[in-house]
């Protein structure tokens, strides 16, 4: 019998802490709902868990700027939608101003109404914001709506003018032309119809490719053998056209191979000037109408013509109005998806962090009994010792 060690007290203690540790872990895992609270509970399923989060939370951000979008959309079309009416009603005083039962004072009075209707489209497309952004007067464009959690999930949105000066006008067209296997396109306009103009000529000593644009001239000279002959290839050329700081406002040039370039001339045509059009409604716009006999729907052929102006003119936004519609409805199907995603990822995140509770009580009410048990033997452990005095006696 010894008493300087006592072993069973010292086990008996040693089962205790383990216990009290599991029943703390226990009480833990019950209070938070989690199976992991720390690393050290699991810690690849910590790793996993965290990136899933991240993802679930991308989500639902994405999801976020899906409605966003939905929001700002709605807002141009709403505007659009009375641009739309404002529209219409041009054209019904222009038909009314068509037929000559009417007098010059008659179509005076209409062409005033027309006035401040082109007014009012201009305010709509320059005024019409969403969270200060400008919508309807061409600025908003190449913008992009991310729609995804990660980097580049990303959709493009572009909304056109729709102000005067541009409804109504006839589409531009960019003249383009080829020549030995280059492709040339005008990106700017010319003043005299398409002035513009790529011709290859003899300058002397040396030859040159020259391209000429509304008055303004590129110039690349182009490499020779001994015989005078033209040794440039097509990608020579491209490149050297690409490479002048000018010749970006004038001309894009485009093209492949290897073939020798040769002498000759080519007009670029094809269309209106680049970047240009032609017809638009703020033509219609009479500014001193008391004054004026002409312009707008003050004469009967004025009138007739602007009916089909005003025609393309709710063509356009017809189209600009199916457009976000579109966009309006892929974005509801985005959030649906991005929303089925999300739910996904989260019970699988779940089945990794959350806690079977019923499972841990079951745990916990061991832990919690194996701890008033080696509570209970601890104290009889203790006592033990005392049986040394019996001998005493």
């Amino acid at each position: 019998m010894i008493i300087n060690h006592n072993l069973m007290a010292m086990n008996t203690h040693r089962q205790l802490g383990i216990n009290n540790t599991a029943t703390s872990k226990s009480m833990e895992k019950l209070s938070s709902g989690f199976r992991i609270n720390r690393a050290g509970d699991d810690a690849a399923g910590l790793a996993i868990s965290e990136k899933m989060r991240g993802q679930i939370r991308g989500l639902k951000q994405a999801m976020r700027n899906a409605q966003d979008g939905i929001s700002l959309i709605q807002t141009a079309e709403g505007a659009l939608s009375e641009t739309h009416a404002i529209l219409q009603r041009m054209r019904e005083l222009a038909v009314q101003a068509a037929t000559d039962t009417n007098t010059m004072t008659d179509r005076k009075e209409l062409q005033k109404e027309i006035n401040q209707l082109l007014d009012e489209i201009d305010r709509i497309g320059n005024n019409t914001e969403f969270n200060t952004q400008k919508l309807l007067d061409g600025t908003y464009s190449d913008k992009k709506i991310h729609i995804g959690a990660n980097e580049g999930q990303n959709m493009d949105i572009t909304i056109g003018d729709m102000r005067t000066d541009v409804l109504g006008g006839g589409s531009a067209t960019h003249a383009t032309a080829s020549l030995a296997g280059v492709t040339f396109t005008a990106v700017v306009a010319g003043s005299g119809g398409n002035e513009i103009q790529v011709q290859f000529v003899n300058a002397g000593s040396g030859k040159n490719l020259t391209v000429v644009v509304s008055g303004k001239t590129i110039t690349v000279t182009l490499e020779t053998d001994s015989g005078g002959n033209i040794t440039s290839t097509v990608g020579d050329i491209v490149s050297k056209i690409n490479e002048d700081t000018g010749a970006s406002e004038l001309v894009t040039a485009s093209g492949s191979g290897t073939a020798t370039v040769s002498e000759g001339s080519v007009t670029l045509a094809g269309g209106k000037d680049a970047g240009t059009s032609s017809g638009s409604i703020s033509s219609l716009r009479v500014d001193d109408v008391d004054n004026a006999t002409t312009g707008g729907v003050l004469t009967q052929s004025g009138a007739n013509a602007a009916i089909t102006i005003i025609n393309r003119a709710i063509e356009q936004v017809s189209a600009e109005r199916s457009k976000l519609g579109a966009i309006q409805n892929r974005l509801e199907h985005t959030i649906a998806n991005l929303g089925t995603s999300a739910e996904n990822l989260q019970a699988a995140e779940s089945r990794i962090r959350d806690l079977d509770m019923a499972e841990e009580i079951m745990a916990f009410t061991k832990n919690s009994i194996l701890q008033q048990a080696a509570t209970a033997m601890l104290a009889q452990a203790n006592q033990q010792p005392q049986t040394v005095l019996q001998l005493l006696r």
